[in-house]
């Protein structure tokens, strides 16, 4: 039986690291940390764990909202999702994801950007 690919990168414990290492690169970047001036980023960081964890076939159950339901009225264009994928991915390879690997949950991350895009 192989790995997941939830397996592969780490698991929680990898994702919490990436999950934490993304919010400060979001919060550094003034291209979308309006996106977040008003949220709750320590229920937001539970929400993202478990969203990634489950997205990437993890044990982990995401209970939040549908991805266009959250983002409605938002206003998030291309240039945003690509900039906070960006980080995602530089996250992943800080703490550690293979090259393969990131490549892999990137694509399922971008299965999710037109619900996110509200298109």
């Amino acid at each position: 039986m192989s790995a997941t690919l939830y397996e592969k990168i780490g698991g929680q414990a990898t994702i919490e690291k990436v999950v934490d290492d993304l919010h400060k690169r979001i919060a550094a970047d003034n291209s979308v940390n309006t996106f977040f001036a008003k949220t709750d980023m320590a229920k937001q960081r539970g929400h993202f764990i478990a969203f990634v964890s489950q997205l990437l076939e993890g044990p982990k159950q995401y209970a939040g909202r549908p991805m266009d339901k959250t983002h409605t009225g938002m206003s998030v264009q291309q240039q945003h999702f690509d900039a906070v994928a960006k980080h995602l991915s530089d996250a992943m390879a800080k703490n550690g994801v293979s090259a393969d690997d990131i490549s892999a949950a990137m694509a399922r991350i971008s299965n999710v950007k037109g619900a996110i895009l509200n298109k």
